[in-house]
């Protein structure tokens, strides 16, 4: 009988993208074998993941003033052609179907700006109904051409979509500033997932905004994966919906308009590399599907042990603890391997001496240490390690992205940092139409894209650029993507 393989044994800092297609694969998080590019199933141990994810984020937004919504999965082609930039910008990624409504064809939603501005065309009539502020879970198509790959760059996208509108400009603005603190309570300080908020260019903003922001983070292998974008929406995309309210003096005005769009599926992605490691998943306490297992060890007690186990159990469940015991006639190191590769966080082990003694052994799957229990005191063990756990998860996280920026005087510079797997940050001379010429050659020559400039931080530019020697106008940040 050939022995079952005991170690995950692929090294993440040697092979990111051998570890990262290994690990989707053995910890059941995706199948790629449903024969359609682009188009992954998600399996249950990573949509039990993302459904926490959603829980969390749904939350935070109801928390806020947020209300839930449901709206079709198709949006008709009169709705796209409304605004011009909109339709520009994601004519080459809309699915099509072939039969048509009337005379209008039927698109695959890629967004859903198009379909809630037709209804807020109806739902908007004061200044009483504002501010507006609806969301919905839902899958988004992109036609994506270039190569894609799980979860990262895929043609389904599995997110939550916010579509606000305020009767001033301020209010709007004030949104799109609590859409990045969410951003940042959430994917950052929870998830465990670091970002940089980046102004976009105005060349590489969302079809149809005034101006975008996007949430930056860096993969293991130096690559950078948007994260949640913000926009504030133009109101010449407004007006082409005739979105209009009466204000208190009853004048007839325009609203301003934000989006905000997290994808689970993509800051999973994220999740699952940087916190993982050579051994398989390492998952935040708060985001596993289980954060507990129990492996008992059945011997003349087994009467004994059986009835200590069902009563942890009982204690962790009704304590929101989400557990699981491992009573299958798997080896011990079988079942080991199989749940560190997983990520589960708390390995329980009980037995004939664990009884004797009334404690368990919890293997700590992060720092790969175990510690001695009260079985009396487990249950608020378990949670106060499982705090400790996502504290240190975030430490490593940010401490891993705390040298990924580095300045850089000239394109050689520039071109060393970006080969290195880093974020390259230098002077630049506009992020207005007229740098777009300077961000074609850092795409071009250098292979990377111009994120941006800060939106959290207010950098002065020095000098020239160092792509055209122009005078300086801002800071921007450049890195290789996806």
């Amino acid at each position: 009988m050939t022995k079952k393989k005991t170690t995950f044994n692929i090294s993440k800092t040697g092979n990111f993208s051998e570890w990262y297609s290994e690990i989707l694969n053995k910890a059941e998080i995706v199948d790629l074998r449903y024969g359609v590019k682009g188009f992954v199933v998600i399996r249950p141990w990573g949509a039990r993941i993302i459904e926490k994810m959603y829980r969390i984020y749904e939350s935070a937004l109801r928390c806020t003033g947020h209300e839930a919504a449901v709206f079709p999965a198709v949006i008709p082609e009169k709705n796209f052609k409304r605004e011009s930039s909109h339709i520009e910008g994601f004519a080459p990624e809309v699915f099509w179907l072939d039969k048509k409504q009337g005379e209008d064809r039927l698109a695959l939603r890629p967004t859903s700006e198009t379909a809630f501005y037709e209804m807020y065309n109806l739902w908007i009539r004061s200044y009483r109904d504002l501010p507006m502020k609806i969301y919905q879970r839902a899958n988004v198509f992109r036609n994506e051409t270039k190569a894609t790959r799980p979860l990262i760059r895929s043609r389904e996208f599995h997110w939550i979509e916010t579509h606000n509108a305020f009767a001033t400009k301020k209010d709007a603005e004030e949104q799109v500033q609590d859409d990045i603190r969410m951003t940042e309570e959430i994917m950052h300080n929870i998830f465990g997932v670091p970002f940089l908020p980046m102004r976009r260019p105005q060349w590489d903003k969302f079809p149809g905004a005034e101006y975008t922001i996007g949430s930056d983070s860096i993969m293991p292998d130096g690559k950078i994966i948007q994260q949640p974008s913000t926009h504030l929406i133009s109101q010449h995309f407004v007006k082409a919906f005739d979105v209009k309210f009466v204000d208190e003096r009853e004048k007839e005005k325009t609203p301003w308009l934000t989006c905000y769009g997290p994808c689970m599926s993509r800051i999973l992605s994220s999740v699952l590399s940087i916190h993982g490691d050579d051994n398989g998943l390492v998952l935040p306490y708060t985001l596993t599907p289980i954060q507990v297992v129990v492996i008992p060890f059945y011997n003349d007690k087994s009467k004994k042990i059986n009835e200590a186990v069902k009563n942890i159990k009982t204690n962790l469940l009704n304590e929101y603890i989400d557990v699981k015991i491992d009573d299958s006639d798997k080896r011990p190191g079988e079942k080991f391997f199989f749940w560190e590769m997983k990520g589960v966080p708390f390995r329980i082990e009980i037995g004939d001496k664990e009884l004797e003694n009334k404690t368990v052994s919890i293997f700590i799957r992060d720092i790969r240490k175990k510690v001695n229990v009260s079985i009396d005191d487990l249950t608020e063990s378990v949670k106060n390690l499982g705090a400790e756990y996502d504290e240190r998860l975030l430490a490593r996280a940010n401490e891993f992205f705390s040298d990924k920026i580095v300045d850089c005087k000239n394109k050689v510079d520039i071109k060393i940092v970006l080969d290195s797997g880093k974020i390259a940050r230098f002077n630049f001379c506009s992020s207005e139409k007229e740098g777009e010429n300077c961000a074609e050659f850092v795409e071009k020559e250098l292979q990377a894209r111009v994120m941006g400039t800060r939106a959290d931080i207010n950098e002065k530019a020095k000098g020239n650029c160092v792509i055209c020697g122009k005078k300086a106008k801002v800071v921007v940040y450049a890195g290789k993507s996806y």
